[in-house]
């Protein structure tokens, strides 16, 4: 018996010493570091955090990141959005100027020989030529004599009734069917003629680079400066196109409209 108690004595002690060396050996293998351990007690579980808003830097990094991806989808998709613009006005502009063309047509036809509207060759977009259409403010033949020339102030070919056309921009309206059909924009470089546009591009270096557009009806060189009168003008608003290609978005645009009003308005440059 007491050999019994011996033996169960001896073997509770062998158990216990290898659950000393284990733990020993556990605790050898995986060192404690209070910066990185895990505690599971309630009391230690960091709650400071929990239910805060972001923090407003956060929320700032969050909404720039947005602008910036809404800013590239607005300039892929900008194209599309001008040419719906471009349609949009042109229709609603076609239907509310309707009374002011016909009476204009009315008086052209009663005060000055020759057709209403009429029709000259410009060139578009990647040098595609097409007709523009503008109510006719000169006599008929206005360049029988001379060839292609620039309008000047107190032009005598300009008939009474078309200086208060040019005046007041009227004469721009029929351009509006040049938008509907896509030859035109409502804002883009000024369409020159083909005579004038061999000319330009051996005088001023790079005049080729406003044909990368749609030409438009207004636009920024319009509303900067008057009428082209001698090659520095030209040198000046090809600057002014250039830098409209460059930075043209939906609020140039929108600037370039309220400067024409007030061009329009005013009667400022018109010759």
């Amino acid at each position: 018996m007491p050999k019994l108690i011996k033996r169960k004595a001896v073997a509770v002690v062998a158990i216990v010493a290898l659950c000393t060396a284990a733990a020993i050996f556990t605790a050898n293998a995986q060192p404690f570091d209070p910066n990185t351990a895990v505690y599971t007690s309630q009391n230690s579980i960091d709650t400071t955090n929990r239910g805060r808003a972001p923090e407003p830097s956060t929320i700032a990094l969050m909404l720039s990141g947005f602008i910036a991806a809404l800013v590239r989808f607005a300039r892929r998709r900008f194209d599309e959005f001008k040419r719906g613009f471009d349609i949009v006005v042109s229709i609603v502009g076609l239907i509310v100027s309707f009374p002011i063309l016909l009476i204009s047509i009315l008086i052209l036809k009663v005060t000055s020989h020759g057709p209403a509207l009429f029709r000259q060759t410009r060139v578009g977009m990647n040098g595609y030529f097409f007709d523009i259409f503008k109510l006719r403010t000169m006599v008929v033949n206005a360049e029988s004599q001379t060839g292609p020339v620039w309008a000047r102030e107190n032009d005598p070919r300009v008939t009474s009734f078309g200086k208060f056309l040019r005046r007041s921009r009227f004469d721009e309206i029929p351009q509006l069917v040049n938008v509907l059909r896509g030859e035109m924009s409502i804002i883009g470089p000024r369409p020159e003629r083909p005579e004038f546009v061999n000319i330009l591009s051996r005088e001023i270096c790079d005049y080729q680079k406003r044909l990368q557009e749609r030409p438009g009806i207004t636009g920024l060189a319009q509303i900067k400066q008057a009428y082209d009168v001698t090659i520095k003008d030209v040198r000046r608003k090809v600057k002014f196109d250039l830098l409209y290609i460059k930075r043209m978005c939906f609020l140039t645009d929108l600037r370039i409209l309220f400067g024409t009003v007030a061009v329009v308005l005013t009667g400022r440059g018109a010759r």
